[in-house]
């Protein structure tokens, strides 16, 4: 029961994660998220976070556990970098 409560709570994280930049735009116009944008990150999200119940639920040494989450979290972080503003400059670079 403890997996499919952590797995409940990583879908519930997801939309309230989403409310971070739609509550922004409503405050400010530094803030400019498209439906697209919204969807691209929300299956960013559901991807890191589906990963990482694998990872917590197939790998049982703690140290191996650690190196997939912080691969995933790495991974992550330099693909939203990148979708944001283009470290790399790809195509599929931010603006």
């Amino acid at each position: 029961m403890k997996k499919n409560k952590r797995l409940i709570i990583i879908l519930f994280a997801l939309p309230l994660l989403l409310l971070i930049p739609f509550i922004g735009m409503q405050f400010s116009s530094d803030v400019n998220w498209s439906i697209f944008d919204f969807l691209v990150m929300g299956a960013l999200l559901l991807g890191v976070g589906l990963m990482l119940e694998l990872v917590l639920r197939k790998v049982s040494k703690k140290a191996n556990r650690f190196a997939f989450i912080a691969i995933i979290v790495i991974v992550f972080l330099l693909v939203w970098a990148e979708l944001a503003v283009g470290i790399f400059g790809t195509p599929f670079a931010g603006a």
